[in-house]
């Protein structure tokens, strides 16, 4: 839920221009409160660095899928390893982290 909130929130900040556009901006506002909530109450059973490194990491991933997707936005060869590396961080942090 919380992933869905956060992709949520960041593809409607873009879309609030700086919040000037009023629908958008109360979109945003209100995912990214419940984002917030939704990962507090994840906290209660994961560690918070684990929670939040996966969580920000995904939620990163899937970000930039939909930029690419609603706003063409097309990342260039050093984005991609970047985005490469955060997967790879992720994966280490979730299958390898917790020993």
């Amino acid at each position: 839920m919380q992933f869905f909130l956060g992709v949520t929130s960041n593809s409607f900040a873009k879309s609030a221009e700086g919040f000037t556009l009023l629908i958008p901006s109360i979109i945003t506002a209100i995912t990214i409160v419940l984002c917030m909530y939704a990962l507090s109450l994840v906290m209660k059973n994961i560690p918070m660095g684990i929670t939040y490194a996966s969580f920000a990491g995904l939620t990163i991933i899937a970000t930039v899928v939909v930029g690419i997707i609603r706003f063409n936005q097309v990342p260039n060869l050093y984005s991609l390893i970047g985005l490469a590396f955060i997967i790879v961080g992720v994966l280490m942090v979730n299958l390898l982290g917790n020993n």
